[in-house]
């Protein structure tokens, strides 16, 4: 209990600090694959790291892949608990009048968040999209705002939404690959979200009404877990697509291929090159030492460290793992709580992929003037006798 109480102590310092860090995986040259699209990306999940990139900067239009970024509110919405996925959703006329990709809403028609968010992610409805937007931020408008936020907590640069659907394009509309794949690994971060994105067929309104994913790959690549499909004149096909396996998942955007089976076809080959070549291992560090503790009132203080989670690896470098703890010969009281005291590196043979804080498991006073004083005559009687 007490270690844990000094890992969350510790976390809830300065980040720069503590925040564990991996070493950068270089990506694949852009002409490695013959990807027929404008841009593409392959990240890992749980790092984020970059493993494939084809102008992955490159402003363009999304088509229904805006998706993503609107499922991602909802869901934080309904984990934050500001709205339930109970709640009721009336669609309204605008709601009910968009076109395209939907499930044709009648306006006044009522369904649950969850209902509607099922209908977003497996059918791309639009006017699910709009009326969970309204819901939400009271018009599409206010919730377009919102991702624009969200875009810019998230860090992406290469962002900005004009509307929650991808389904009315503008200079105004755009993403990219890079950003889309961190919208991506977002999305997936969340549990609410998943039974959604991975559904191939279900229905609504009690069986009457029919869904298939238009993604295929949920169908026929193993491992699929989503994510959003888009398609319009201008933005021509477009995909964000996830797999798992054995633990790893990886994300590939596809933007701009010139018909549905080549955007397919390209996250697959994104895919199995991420799958063939790399594998994620949870480190394990065995048992910490102890570090003596000069003038303390313990001798030594025990040491814990923030989890990096899972680490990539190429394959085959699992059995070259070593963990390896720099530490000073001793600290001097008084030593807090949490308080960074060295490293541990994290190594595959003889390189260095990772870097973990090592910090005090607890709090060690320093002894006071009376303590040393009485340490002292102790020692020198019994030297004595």
């Amino acid at each position: 209990m007490r270690g844990l109480t000094a890992l969350t102590t510790a976390l809830l310092l300065t980040a720069q600090v503590l925040t564990p860090t991996a070493r950068a995986l270089e990506p694949l040259p852009e002409d490695t694959f013959s990807l027929p699209c404008t841009a593409a990306v392959l990240m890992e999940r749980e790092s984020g790291a970059l493993l494939y990139a084809k102008n992955e900067y490159q402003h363009l239009a999304p088509a229904s892949v805006t998706k993503v970024m609107t499922l991602l509110l909802v869901t934080e919405a309904v984990e934050s608990g500001s709205v339930k996925a109970e709640d009721t959703v009336t669609a309204s006329r605008r709601a009910a009048s968009m076109g395209g990709s939907q499930v044709w809403l009648e306006e006044g028609e009522r369904m649950s968040v969850a209902e509607m968010v099922k209908c977003v992610a497996v059918v791309s409805a639009n006017d699910c999209a709009v009326a969970l937007a309204e819901h939400l931020a009271g018009s599409e408008e206010a919730f377009t705002a919102r991702m624009n936020e969200r875009a810019r907590q998230l860090g992406l640069q290469n962002t900005h939404f004009s509307n929650c659907t991808g389904l009315f394009e503008s200079d105004e509309h755009y993403t990219c690959a890079y950003d889309l794949a961190v919208m991506s690994r977002e999305l997936l971060s969340h549990a609410f979200i998943r039974p959604y994105t991975s559904l191939w067929m279900d229905s609504i309104r009690d069986g009457a009404f029919g869904l298939t994913n238009t993604n295929k790959l949920l169908r026929f690549y193993p491992g699929c877990t989503g994510l959003k499909t888009g398609f319009t004149t201008r933005a021509m096909f477009c995909l964000a697509a996830s797999a798992e396996r054995e633990g790893t998942e990886f994300i590939a955007v596809i933007l701009h291929a010139d018909t549905s089976q080549e955007r397919f076809d390209a996250a697959r080959t994104l895919l199995d090159y991420g799958f063939a070549n790399y594998e994620s291992i949870t480190p394990a560090v065995g048992e910490l030492p102890r570090l003596a503790v000069t003038l303390g009132a313990k001798e030594s203080v025990g040491l814990c460290c923030p989890s990096l989670g899972k680490l990539l690896l190429k394959k085959g470098q699992s059995g070259a793992f070593s963990a390896r703890a720099e530490l000073p010969e001793s600290v001097s009281a008084p030593v807090e709580e949490g308080q960074r005291l060295g490293l541990l590196r994290l190594c595959v043979g003889e390189e260095c992929v990772a870097e973990l804080p090592l910090l005090a498991l607890e709090a060690v006073e320093r002894r006071s003037f009376g303590d040393i004083w009485l340490s002292l005559v102790r020692t020198l009687c019994g030297a004595q006798a």
